[in-house]
């Protein structure tokens, strides 16, 4: 089995996990939305429309994350062999393991720790361009890349 496939697929099914959760915050909001009718409490029905304006708003700018993600991972090149740290790349440190792809956070696969990291992140763009044996400091820590795939 190959370790950073298997990344790939723990970030593909993140993404569409929380894909298909904000759409179906949309489809309740919406809903909710087309019930709700005109009451005698004028004031009241207002402020429930425009809170659910809001949660829908938030809503799609969370699908617009969710689509750069999903954009993000379709640039993964898994034919791109390199010694030095990108999108992509595996990275094992003293410390942890990185796969350099989008925030997913902890990922187990035989049950070994990795981290899905953005580039973006604070630690993905430390790992970004360096080479093994490069020493990082992250939170304080040194860490000591000793592997890149």
């Amino acid at each position: 089995m190959d370790i950073k496939h298997e990344l790939f697929k723990h970030c593909k099914s993140f993404v569409n996990k929380r894909a298909q959760t904000v759409e179906e915050i949309i489809s309740s909001n919406q809903k909710a939305l087309h019930s709700e009718t005109k009451s005698s409490a004028g004031d009241k029905h207002e402020t429930g429309r425009a809170m659910l304006q809001l949660e829908m708003e938030k809503a799609s700018q969370q699908l617009e994350g969710i689509s750069q993600m999903n954009e993000i991972l379709s640039k993964i090149d898994f034919s791109e062999e390199s010694k030095k740290a990108h999108l992509g790349s595996l990275i094992f440190t003293e410390k942890a393991n990185y796969f350099l792809s989008i925030s997913a956070g902890q990922i187990i696969v035989d049950r070994q720790k990795y981290f899905a990291v953005s580039v973006s992140s604070p630690i993905g763009k430390l790992l970004l361009g360096k080479s093994e044996n490069e020493l990082i400091s992250f939170n304080g820590v040194d860490q000591n890349i000793l592997k890149i795939f």
